[in-house]
């Protein structure tokens, strides 16, 4: 089983994606230095846009994609606005900035108040552990869009937000100052998070008492392991990027769709190497078994245990590992940065279990 056989074709969107961009790229108008103009290119975590006084706005639009199918499954909707708010939010991280506000989407097939209720719930929960506010929204009943998967009449929903955030101009942080022999920190995840839910729902397949299984090594029924919300890594990332920090943090990666192939997302022409991966929970060795996929393809879909990396100077790396662990979450050094493989690869896995080489959106066993 494999993510583009459930329905989702990276290469595919990659391609639609260049279509798209070249033509927003026209409305790019206004020169470098004035206020509105544009200051980073497509493809990275967010883009910030000029307001004056070396201030740039970060601003960066995303939903949970196929998780709301699970919620739906489950009828439980508390905690799926955290996610959102925590796709967002990490995403602004990754360019530097202290995120400041999000407005949300919520599109259903019925006006129902109870579900409502409970997706304001996670969303104003997301935003308190986030420390941002959300000023506005919109809420639209389109039947004929949204349809609910569990048969159940009104119980289709789609959620999305757009956040900003605040950044220096100055300080933005993109990765391009990335050298060799730098050092990769990994920051545990909290499962799934938002990602590779559709391969998840697939390997699940028609048997949707699954969802209610209590699994012992997860301690909860798989529905509940897969609902367990995104991390949001505001607390152990914005203390290492303020002015003030004594941790020169060189890139941010949310670990997203792609796994660890998101660190190749930065300008210098490096490769990345993982010599350690912790063990992923439980979850991934359910889904993979269920499903009956391949190694490579976990790590091409999942984030496989780790939600967030930086990279900082190797002089640094204890030191960041330090304050990172002060928030209870687990940090780990997981490799470091070389001069780019002669054969182009852009990540390298190589551990004692597990060794990929990855470039684009795609890993390959050695």
């Amino acid at each position: 089983m494999t993510y583009q056989g459930s329905g989702v074709d990276a290469d595919q969107v990659a391609q639609s994606l260049a279509d798209v961009t070249e033509q927003l790229r026209q409305t790019w108008t206004v020169p470098k230095g004035k206020i509105g103009s544009v200051r980073l290119d497509f493809g990275l975590f967010a883009n910030i846009i000029e307001i004056g006084n070396n201030r740039g706005i970060a601003m960066t639009t995303d939903g949970v994609g196929s998780k709301v199918l699970v919620a739906q499954r489950m009828g439980k909707y508390d905690t799926i606005g955290i996610d959102c708010i925590a796709m967002n939010v990490n995403d602004l991280l990754c360019v530097g900035a202290t995120p400041l506000a999000m407005v949300d989407y919520i599109a259903v097939q019925v006006l129902d108040p109870g579900c409502l209720g409970e997706l304001a719930k996670g969303l104003t929960e997301g935003a308190l552990r986030a420390g941002i506010s959300i000023p506005g929204g919109e809420i639209a009943q389109v039947r004929d869009v949204i349809k609910s998967e569990t048969g159940k009449d009104g119980a289709g929903f789609d959620l999305a937000g757009s956040a900003i955030g605040i950044v220096d101009l100055d300080r933005i942080i993109v990765g391009e100052r990335v050298r060799p022999g730098d050092a990769i920190i990994g920051i545990e995840s909290n499962g799934v998070h938002s990602n590779g839910l559709t391969l998840a729902r697939k390997a699940i397949g028609q048997d949707v008492s699954l969802y209610d299984k209590a699994f012992p090594e997860l301690g909860r029924s798989l529905g509940e392991e897969l609902l367990q919300p995104t991390h949001i890594y505001t607390r152990e990332i914005l203390p290492l990027v303020k002015a003030d920090s004594d941790i020169d943090v060189k890139a941010l990666f949310h670990i997203t769709g792609d796994g660890f192939l998101n660190l190749s997302r930065v300008p210098p022409r490096v490769t990345f190497v993982i010599e350690m991966v912790p063990s992923p929970p439980p979850v991934f060795s359910i889904i993979q078994q269920l499903g009956g996929i391949a190694d490579s393809e976990m790590f091409e879909v999942f984030n496989m245990g780790t939600g967030f990396c930086l990279v900082v100077p190797e002089t640094q790396a204890g030191r960041t590992l330090e304050l990172v662990g002060r928030f209870g979450k687990k940090a780990y050094r997981l490799g470091h940065v070389t001069e780019r493989d002669p054969e182009d690869w852009e990540v390298v896995i190589h551990t004692p279990d597990v060794r990929f080489r990855g470039k684009g959106k795609s890993f390959t066993s050695f």
